[in-house]
């Protein structure tokens, strides 16, 4: 049992890599060790806890406009919902796509969060952070972070975004707390001769680790369509669908060796990568 120690995460990595899945089922697994956990989502899709909750709740920007932005008029009640083991779920939102801009509303979700003082109430807060890292808003997590987390594949598209991710990081520790506590290797498939080769020296590149693997299955894709987590699934090969999340649960509530990374520069990690087959 986590001892009230407030960790905050804040997941990133490429577009489509697969971090709501992961990160609901991290929020999952760490709620099941007894966290008391409030998951983020900071998607304009507003489907990150879709697998706690089993269907897409009212986000951030639904409550504002219902009250004409009137903050002091929203309570924590109306944006923050109770999901699978206990999961609180909040959901930033965003404009239509083409009108505005999501990573002002991840700021400003921040900002609320602070305002109705939900930061200390956590033993962990997850921020699941839309694609890669290309505005302040979007990288406003990091300011609140304990520990960044990137989740990635073992492909050239992955790596250079997880290694723009690194940069962020860096950047922000040197106003922040944030270090990089590692790399969520994710959709490994090991049975056509996929691993994680390129992930494993990328990591030791920088200066990071990979802290989990999850395998690529097809029980994860059907959790995700039914609105599910993993631990409410069942099926041959679930256990080894579930037993890196909890295994990835156990390592950040014990207080993970972080560090912050040294990225390669943009030309640089083209160069490097190529040489690494």
């Amino acid at each position: 049992m986590v001892n009230r120690m407030g960790l905050i995460l804040a997941v990133y990595g490429k577009g489509g890599i697969g971090k709501s899945t992961t990160s609901a089922n991290l929020s999952a697994a760490l709620a099941l060790r007894g966290a008391k956990v409030l998951q983020i989502g900071c998607d304009p899709k507003h489907d990150s806890t879709f697998p706690l909750t089993g269907h897409l709740q009212n986000t951030v920007i639904d409550v504002l406009e219902k009250v004409d932005f009137h903050i002091e008029d929203v309570d924590v009640d109306d944006v923050v919902k109770t999901g699978f083991a206990g999961v609180d779920t909040l959901e930033s939102g965003g404009p239509p796509a083409g009108s505005g801009c999501g990573g002002y509303v991840v700021g400003e979700t921040v900002k609320l969060l602070q305002e109705f003082g939900l930061y200390g109430k956590y033993d962990v807060i997850v921020f699941d952070v839309l694609g890669d890292v290309v505005c302040g808003g979007f990288s406003a997590p990091l300011n609140y972070a304990d520990l960044g987390v990137i989740i990635a594949c073992n492909d050239f598209d992955s790596i250079f975004a997880a290694n723009r991710l690194c940069l962020a990081v860096k950047q922000k520790s040197q106003r922040h707390k944030v270090k990089l506590a590692g790399i969520i290797a994710n959709r490994v498939d090991y049975e056509f001769g996929g691993g994680t080769n390129l992930l494993d020296q990328f990591s030791e590149t920088v200066g990071t680790t990979i802290i989990g693997k999850v395998p690529y299955h097809d029980l994860i894709r059907r959790s995700r369509l039914a609105g599910k987590t993993l631990f409410e699934m069942d099926g041959p090969g679930i256990e080894d669908c579930v037993q890196p999340f909890t295994a990835m649960a156990d390592y950040l509530m014990s207080g993970p060796l972080a560090a912050v990374p040294s990225p390669l520069g943009d030309r640089e990690i083209f160069n490097v990568i190529g040489g690494w087959r």
